[in-house]
């Protein structure tokens, strides 16, 4: 086999650059930023990859066999449309793992998930439900761990809770999945597609390789326009019965499951899921019928829905105490991130706002806090805009965190939700925001075990 040029420095990149190398391949990294830090340089070196940073040159092309692109690049490159001009063929990360996890035919099943929204939480929730029946099982892709990483010392069998992004699946070709689910779709990434019909088309690749045996999952009513590429088996959820294979939540807050026999498992209620908000009753639904699918039976899936606690920082649950309940959601770093938690828990609540301000107007919770607040707490360096934006809302201002967090327990009765969703950055007395999700946490646990 001739040269591969690994486009892009990312971790799909290195990941895919450091497999291919140990696999005795030519391979060359080829990055337009200028050389990155020493250690990736000397790791690199040590795999014996020549790189080549600052531009793509066309002389990359001569005697190359193959592209793979990085998510992070677009097609459009001009070195990637000169290569398909001269018949290279392109490819992605997801590509050259699945080339690998086929090749071991040791009866490993993909189960991949994309969509606009939810799919982090969705992907996590379905190898949790997997874990629970026992199987091996990695979440991995655009989750965080590429598959290609995650193939290494996995055992036979092992079930592959996939994330796949759009950018992702634009260069798929033979990639097949047991299972696979598109969450939902709104405008999203329109810059690199152009328009949602190529978005539509690139998240669609996901059911390309499908066969009769496998799961195609959808939700409910939803018609996306023009053929849905596979011959995958139709599945539905949402909040009504699809009439056939699927799964959804009734009118009075139950699970449902119901299989390709026809069979309608009861699962759990809403109530009993540690991830609030109808968005992760969809999230919930869909996990369940991919693991189901994958293998998980009904104790599993029932066990795994009531204990999974959400993916850190976003919206977790981390402790209850009296009747009350707390959650981090110190991802949420800006307004419409807030939001989203706010209106996804019921209330009263306890807010905890505040840290770096953004510049934006906190205006906008007003409304989703309407009827539903117990009060807010008001932290670091945004306190002075929160107050002039929200101070007529019950409310205390405390500058540091600790004091802050002890305020919001203190003064939360049984029944209230302790939210720290600040809409703020963490940069004012934190390294990130999970960091400063970390340490709620930590003042969480130390409250519940309090006595």
């Amino acid at each position: 086999m001739g040269r591969i040029v690994v486009i892009g420095a990312g971790r799909s990149g290195l990941s895919a650059t450091a497999y291919l190398a140990k696999s005795g391949r030519d391979v060359v990294l080829n990055e337009r930023r200028a050389e990155p830090d020493g250690a990736t340089v000397a790791r690199l070196a040590a795999m014996g990859v020549a790189c080549v940073w600052g531009d793509h040159s066309r002389a990359l092309l001569d005697d190359c066999d193959e592209i793979l692109l990085s998510p992070g690049v677009p097609p459009s490159l001009p070195l990637v449309q000169e290569a398909l001009a001269r018949g290279i063929a392109v490819i992605g990360e997801l590509e050259l793992a699945h080339r690998v996890l086929r090749e071991r035919k040791d009866g490993a099943r993909v189960l991949a998930i994309t969509g606009t929204n939810g799919k982090s939480t969705t992907t996590d929730l379905t190898a949790h439900l997997l874990k629970a029946a026992g199987l091996p099982t990695v979440a991995c892709g655009n989750l965080g761990v590429p598959l290609i990483e995650a193939l290494e010392g996995a055992a036979p069998g092992t079930r592959f809770a996939l994330e796949c992004s759009s950018y992702q699946l634009e260069t798929v070709k033979t990639f097949h999945a047991e299972g696979a689910a598109l969450l939902n779709l709104t405008p999203d990434h329109l810059a690199r597609h152009g328009n949602m019909d190529r978005y539509l088309e690139a998240k669609l690749r996901i059911f390309a390789g499908q066969g009769p045996s496998d799961l195609r999952l959808l939700p409910v009513g939803d018609a996306f326009p023009g053929q849905i590429p596979g011959q995958g088996l139709e599945a539905c959820f949402g909040w009504t019965d699809p009439g056939g294979p699927g799964a959804w939540c009734d009118g009075e807050g139950t699970l449902h499951l119901r299989d390709r026999a026809n069979h309608v498992l009861e699962l759990v209620h809403r109530s009993e899921l540690r991830i609030p908000g109808d968005h992760n009753v969809e999230n919930a639904l869909a996990a369940a019928v991919l693991a189901h699918h994958g293998g998980a039976g009904l104790v599993a899936l029932r066990d795994g829905l009531r204990s999974y606690p959400g993916l850190a920082h976003r919206l977790a649950f981390c402790g209850e105490r009296g009747g009350v309940r707390a959650y981090n959601d110190s991802k949420g770093t800006n307004v419409d991130a807030t939001l989203t938690a706010v209106r996804a828990l019921p209330g009263p609540l306890v807010l905890l706002l505040g840290g770096e301000d953004k510049g934006t107007s906190y205006e906008p919770l007003r409304a989703a806090l309407a009827g539903k607040l117990r009060e807010l707490v008001f932290l670091g360096d945004a306190i002075p805009q929160l107050e002039r934006d929200l101070g007529d809302l019950p409310h205390t201002s405390i500058w540091t965190f600790d004091e802050a967090v002890e305020r919001a327990f203190g003064v939360s009765q049984s029944g209230d939700q302790v939210l720290l969703s600040p809409a703020c950055a963490s940069f004012d007395q934190f390294k990130n925001f999970e960091q400063r999700g970390e340490h709620f946490e930590a003042l969480a646990k130390e409250w519940v075990e309090r006595r």
